[in-house]
Formats: structure tokens, C-alpha cells, sequence
């Protein structure tokens, strides 16, 4: 069998990757990859929805896995599922838990889903009333997609107000752009406590979880600096384990059974961005898909067959299904380029270890005149794995001094962080 992965970043990279283990699938390719995913698999330039199609008819595609969110939302899924091909996504309407966040909330409160005191503006001058019904700091989002940047923490008034309007003024300036400019912004409580992610298996009717993951959102070490798209993350997080069957029955089981109710059965991977208060778990956000960095720390502990997974979803037995992990830890930290992720330098050589070690996945890079060079912001993610957090944490940050660039920027703290309230 053949499989086509769409998308071009690191996630897309550790799927391929997993994917290549799988005794059944016999050719690996990713539209549209990137250079540093060509090193290994074959990538090819698909970039519309036709394009995607008529390939996978072509090349007879046994499967197609949609790693990044913008396909998703666009209905990739549903236009190929209509030609008959075999698609591991959710469909354009079940995907709207990440497309829109004002879509997420209501259904969460409408299911008395845990989550975060909120309130929706339509339009800017909303603003005034609706500030003074929150205590600072606070939350600011973006309906839409935003790859992780969307979102502001206001630790005041004149912060979120800045906010709104540069959120509203983007709006203004893509009135083409309907991921972004549906519906308005999301004002919502800051919830205290920490962070960690799960990620349900889903088939529409019955799903099984993986272990945990931790994301490290912040530009900077400590927590700092402006959101970023993942600046590293590590899995699994032992002390979440306390809170797995909380998290199963209050905010996984709700959440499918509400989108079977409303029509819009969830059928893929659906990632829970979680909080960990003094309440209990409280969802952050809905991902329609594997995270990014979490799929580069979490594949390379499966256990399982992907493809064994992929099958489960298409036949819908996910009940069938035992998920295993490795009894390790993995921990992947990102090189960004400086200035992410604000404005930064292109066309950087990046100079490594040749051939490209596993559990190095690429995400902004392209191809030079003498080797890579970087395309993004977050140009890779490279991993380690070992027997506890302390052994991971040594072999990732000590695979990263072999790699240089003149503008390598990373979070030196990834995995340090105290899970406690």
C-alpha cells in the first residue's frame, strides 16, 4: 500500500516516519513536504484540493493521512472521501471544534463541557461592556485558524483592547480569508494551573487515548514571550495520569457524543488541549488533528502499527483497539530562527550530521545551493528518547549542538517545568 501524507512540517515528517515502519505499506509520500522530509521520502507539490485528487486516483493512494489543519477545514477529507478514497481526517463540519473557536465553546457549554468563562465580539466596540465582566488577566482569540499565534494573554485592560483591535483590523485586511474573519473573537478567563494535551482515537462511536504530551508554547525560556506555534514538548507526563478518566468521561465521551448529536460525527484524531485547575481539567482548545511538536515526541513512543490505528478509524473498531507505548520518555526540542515569531532572517545554511538521523523532523527548511537552508520560523525538531525525563532531556539538547546555523535560536528549559497547583 502507498501513503500520502498532506503537509509540510515536522509532524508530517515523525508520521512519515511512522508510517515507513508499517509491514504493509510499501511507499511513503508527502505533498508538499519539504526539503528536508525529500532527504528521506518522496515529496511532491500538490497544493489544491483538485490536484490532491486527481494524484491520489492517479497513483492509486491506499490511504490519505491529513496531518496539518488548513486542508481540514478547507474538506479535503470530504472531497476525497466522495471519490472513494480512504481518508483519515475529520470532515469539514467536525472539524470546526479547531476552525472555530466560537463553534467549540458553544457546543461545550450547551454539553457542560469544563472550560472557560467566555464571551463572543462580532464587532470591536463589544469590547468596553464585555472587558468589565472579566478579572485580568485575559484571554484573547481569534475565531479562526491562526497556527497557534492567535492568542493573547492580556494582563490588562489597554493589553486586551490593543488586542481586539489588531484582531478585528486583520479581519479587515483578508476579507477573503473565512477562517478568520466567520465569525469575530473569542474574551476568555485565564485559567491557572498547567498545561498538558490527549489525544483521542476516534472512529465517530468509540475512541482510545494515548499517553500524555506537554507543549511549550512561549518564544522564551520560563514561560515568556508571545505564543508561538511549539517551541518543544515531551510526553508522557506522568502526573496527569491522576486525571485520565476525569478527562475520558467529562470531556471526551460529551464531546463526540455531542458532535453524533448534532450530525457531525468526529472520525480521526482529536487533540485536547487541556488545563489542569483546581476545578478539575478544563479544555483550552479542540485540534482536529495531531499536535505539532506532540506528534514528534508521541510516535516515536507508539508501540502500535499506524496503520493498524488508520484501519481501526476507517472500519470503525476502534473498540478493538489496545494502544501501546514504549515504557520510555521522549523529548523534542525545536530550533527556531531568531526573531520567531515575529519577523526573522530566510536563506540561512544549516550545517548537521549527514545522513539525517532518526527522530529529526523538518519543518522550516528549504533547499540551497550547498545543502538546507532555513524557510520558517520553526526550522526542525529534533528528539530525544531515553529511560526517564532526565535521559531524554540529555540526548535531545546534546543532538542539538551538532547542529548550527547563524540565526539557531531554542528554549534551553523543555521538560523543567513543576506540574503542580
Amino acid at each position: 500500500m502507498t501513503v500520502l501524507i498532506i503537509g509540510s512540517g515536522g509532524r508530517e515528517h515523525a508520521l512519515a516516519e511512522s508510517f515507513a515502519r508499517c509491514g504493509a505499506i510499501s511507499k511513503v509520500i508527502v505533498a508538499p513536504g519539504n526539503a528536508g522530509i525529500a532527504l528521506q521520502y518522496p515529496c511532491v507539490p500538490l497544493n489544491s484540493l483538485p490536484e490532491i485528487r486527481e494524484y491520489c486516483l492517479e497513483k492509486d493512494i491506499g490511504m490519505v493521512f491529513i496531518g496539518s489543519e488548513q486542508p481540514i477545514a478547507d474538506g479535503l477529507s470530504d472531497y476525497l472521501r466522495e471519490a472513494g478514497l480512504n481518508v483519515i481526517a475529520p470532515s469539514r463540519h467536525a472539524a470546526q471544534l479547531e476552525s472555530s473557536k466560537i463553534f467549540a465553546k458553544e457546543l461545550m457549554h450547551k454539553w457542560n463541557i469544563p472550560t472557560a468563562k467566555y464571551r463572543v465580539l462580532t464587532h470591536e466596540d463589544q469590547s468596553e461592556q464585555y472587558l468589565s465582566e472579566f478579572n485580568f488577566p485575559v484571554v484573547v482569540k481569534a475565531d479562526g485558524l491562526a497556527a497557534g499565534k492567535g492568542v493573547y494573554i492580556c494582563k490588562s485592560r489597554k493589553e486586551a483592547e490593543e488586542a481586539i483591535r489588531s484582531l478585528f483590523s486583520s479581519f479587515t485586511n483578508k476579507p477573503n480569508d473565512l477562517q478568520r474573519t466567520d465569525r469575530g473573537v473569542v474574551l476568555e478567563e485565564f485559567l491557572s494551573g498547567w498545561e498538558v494535551s490527549l489525544f483521542a482515537i476516534s472512529d465517530g462511536l468509540n475512541f482510545a487515548s494515548t499517553v500524555f504530551a506537554q507543549d511549550h508554547k512561549q518564544a522564551f525560556d520560563n514561560d515568556l514571550g508571545p505564543n508561538t506555534g511549539g517551541m518543544g514538548a515531551y510526553a508522557p507526563v506522568p502526573e496527569a495520569e491522576v486525571y485520565r478518566k476525569q478527562i475520558e468521561e467529562e470531556i471526551i465521551t460529551p464531546t463526540l457524543a455531542a458532535m453524533r448529536d448534532i450530525g457531525y460525527p468526529y472520525e480521526g484524531i482529536l487533540y485536547c488541549g487541556l488545563m489542569i485547575t483546581t476545578e478539575g481539567p478544563k479544555v483550552i482548545e479542540f485540534n482536529c488533528r495531531f499536535g505539532d511538536p506532540e506528534a514528534e515526541v508521541l510516535l516515536p513512543l507508539l508501540d502500535n502499527d499506524l496503520l493498524d490505528i488508520c484501519q481501526a478509524i476507517l472500519n470503525r473498531k476502534v473498540y478493538k483497539l489496545n494502544l501501546k507505548f514504549k515504557q520510555a520518555t521522549a523529548l523534542g526540542v525545536v530550533l527556531a530562527s531568531i526573531g520567531y515569531p515575529g519577523d526573522f532572517e530566510k536563506g540561512i545554511t544549516i550545517s548537521q550530521p549527514m545522513p539525517i538521523p532518526s527522530r529529526t523532523y523538518f519543518s522550516g527548511v528549504a533547499e540551497g545551493s550547498s545543502g538546507l537552508v532555513t524557510s520558517g520560523g520553526r526550522v526542525m525538531c529534533v528528539v530525544g528518547v531515553g529511560d526517564d525525563l532526565a535521559a531524554a532531556r540529555k540526548q535531545a539538547y546534546r543532538r542539538i549542538d551538532d547542529i548550527n546555523y547563524e540565526t539557531k535560536y531554542c528554549r534551553s528549559d523543555i521538560g523543567l517545568r513543576k506540574n503542580c497547583l
